[in-house]
């Protein structure tokens, strides 16, 4: 059976906006996806509350993507599906958008050294709204992380273009919760396991 690593940050980890809780197995889109492909692959659900892709996170390595990738990838996953890159964008770390480029491209070249087999998805998140300026999270966002947020679908389509990913824009498929303007709400993550369930099938 085929091997999915999902790595990515609290949406992957199934963050539950305005509770501050995590969605259970059958609520989040990691969770959906491994009932879904039940018996057809096998699901590894590698989420983490603000983990950065390439910025290091004074957390520690759990939460610093391009470090804790590796251990990850030990796993030997034949396809990794790569959601994550939101967080990069707190004003504490204020990258250009040439940096997140480089970052992101610096996670693929990560997976292709020690996976050279393995398919990479390469999912945009859904872009940052105003909304949340009123949430909790104004502590850590502004409004240049959300202008910023607006340019990844681009971004994130020509490096899957120019590194041999398979892209998916999730601000086609789901919408971030009004309550904080960052995560999604239950049907959403139905919306994205589905995406995701066939993209697989076809790939």
């Amino acid at each position: 059976m085929k091997k999915v690593l999902c790595f990515g940050d609290s949406n992957t980890y199934g963050y539950c906006p305005g509770r501050a809780i995590r969605y259970d197995k059958n609520s989040r889109w990691s969770g959906i996806l491994k009932q879904l492909c039940d018996g057809k692959f096998e699901i590894i659900e590698a989420g983490c509350n603000n983990r950065t892709a390439f910025s290091d996170n004074p957390a520690g390595i759990e939460q610093t993507g391009y470090k804790v990738l590796p251990n990850l990838l030990q796993q030997n996953p034949d396809y990794i599906i790569l959601a994550i890159g939101l967080n990069d964008l707190q004003y504490s770390y204020a990258p250009t958008l040439q940096q997140v480029e480089d970052g992101i491209k610096l996670l693929i070249r990560i997976i292709k050294k020690t996976c050279p087999c393995a398919k990479i998805v390469l999912a945009a998140p859904s872009v940052i709204t105003t909304d949340i300026l009123h949430s909790y999270f104004i502590n850590l966002f502004d409004m240049d992380s959300i202008e910023k947020s607006k340019h990844l679908p681009a971004i994130y389509k020509t490096i899957a273009q120019s590194e041999d990913c398979i892209f998916i824009d999730l601000n086609k498929i789901a919408k971030v919760s009004e309550t904080d303007g960052l995560h999604y709400k239950a049907e959403e993550h139905q919306k994205i396991a589905q995406a995701m369930f066939e993209l697989l099938n076809n790939n």
